[in-house]
């Protein structure tokens, strides 16, 4: 009998798509659905962008240079220097999107049976691919009562074994919107350092700040061997299916091991490297993107508002990015609450759909009573998103409490 991979077994599936397929069929039913569950703002990509998809002169659609096309590493050089980062060709590589240059990152640094320490609760896909290349995820617990910033380094310290061999997490995060301090980020440096250890910072939301300024990686010299920088195109540009993004490190030994998985899977797409080129060559480039802050920075104060009127609701107000967690201690377990929504549950036609929290956790049993919402809607429909999540709770709890009766 064919069998498939053990590993492809242990997979779980993303908290945030695997659900998707219950919207689908509520919206069949003639439910309208509010996606609060994805990433996936509503924001129009700029118009610099989709012209330089548009009018890219090519009549031959080869392959892409392996390292990524020698205009768009050049705009990508720029970028970075705008922001005070100074960078060589030989020190970025274009990706297909963020998601293959941590899985590079990860495969590039670690062996199987290597462990890396990540923050939980964090983007699932970092456990996917670390599940994929036999890497044992070791979790750093954070708590939504600190807002979720990471415990004292001595917590930490402790963690660190012969087999670790990374420290991977997101600034500012997704999935809970926190936004690590200059002297966090020095302490996970000094960590690095007296361990040995590589330092893989996923930075694509990193204009979206409404509190304080972001801390890159690669703003810490002692980190020269040690940082990789991941980013992404994606959200400061509204342009999600557009996978470019970008992989920066200084150590020039692992760049080496980079460009051999670079040529492995050929090129990234050439027309969204192309059209970044466009987008990044329009001298208006960054009003576009502090318009798009202030649009997410408008969101998250709405959205925050709207959620103090669900009773029991815990959470703290988002740094940057546009997520937030939000633990609802009434909830037994989110992921049933979901179905809950999509398969039973409408207000006047209308059902809210957000992630379920565990699957953001490698801990078990954490994230039961949680759930994360991205604000990429406009904010009317935010409010009224609120409103059906706050009557589907209560109808979720009523129904529970009702069962527990039957049962007693």
């Amino acid at each position: 009998m064919l069998d498939v991979s053990e590993r492809t077994k242990e997979l779980k599936g993303s908290p945030i798509r695997r659900l998707v397929p219950l919207a689908v069929a509520a919206k069949k039913r003639g439910i309208e659905v509010y996606h609060l569950n994805i990433g996936q703002p509503d924001i129009p990509t700029p118009r610099s962008f989709m012209e330089g998809v548009r009018n890219a002169k090519i009549d031959v659609l080869s392959y892409a240079p392996a390292r990524g096309i020698p205009v768009t590493i050049d705009a990508l050089i720029g970028f970075y220097s705008d922001m005070e980062i100074a960078l060589t060709e030989d020190e970025l590589r274009v990706t297909i999107g963020g998601s293959e240059a941590f899985a590079f990152s990860l495969q590039a640094t670690c062996n199987p049976g290597d462990e890396v320490l990540i923050p939980e609760p964090f983007y699932p896909n970092y456990y996917g691919h670390a599940l994929m290349n036999g890497i044992k995820v070791v979790p750093i617990t954070t708590k939504i009562e600190d807002g979720f910033h990471l415990p004292p380094i001595e917590e930490i310290d402790v963690l660190v074994t012969p087999r670790t061999k990374a420290i991977l997490f997101s600034t500012p995060s997704n999935p809970t919107g926190v936004a690590y301090t200059r002297d966090e980020m020095q302490s996970i440096a000094d960590l690095a350092i007296k361990h040995d250890l590589y330092v893989i910072s996923d930075e694509p939301y990193r204009e979206l700040m409404y509190e304080g300024e972001a801390v890159s990686i690669l703003e810490f010299p002692e980190l020269h061997d040690n940082a990789i920088l991941v980013d992404s195109i994606s959200k400061r540009l509204s342009a999600c299916g557009a996978r470019i993004g970008t992989l920066v490190t200084r150590n020039r030994e692992l760049m080496k091991s980079i460009d051999k998985l670079c040529m492995i899977r050929l090129s990234a797409p050439t027309f969204e490297q192309l059209g970044l080129v466009a987008f990044l060559n329009d001298p208006n480039y960054k009003e576009d993107i502090a318009a798009m802050r202030t649009k997410f920075h408008s969101r998250r104060d709405t959205l925050y508002e709207a959620l103090q009127t669900i009773p029991g609701g815990i959470s703290r107000t988002p740094e940057g990015a546009f997520y937030v967690f939000v633990k609802f201690p009434q909830l037994d377990d989110s992921e049933e609450f979901v179905k809950f929504m999509m398969n039973d549950f409408n207000l006047d036609g209308e059902t809210t759909m957000v992630a379920p929290g565990a699957g953001f956790y490698a801990t078990p049993g954490r994230g039961n009573d949680e759930v994360r919402i991205a604000y990429v809607l406009e904010e009317p429909k935010l409010i009224r998103a609120v409103e059906v999540l706050k009557a589907g709770i209560e109808a979720y709890v009523e129904q529970r409490q009702r069962v527990t009766a039957a049962a007693g």
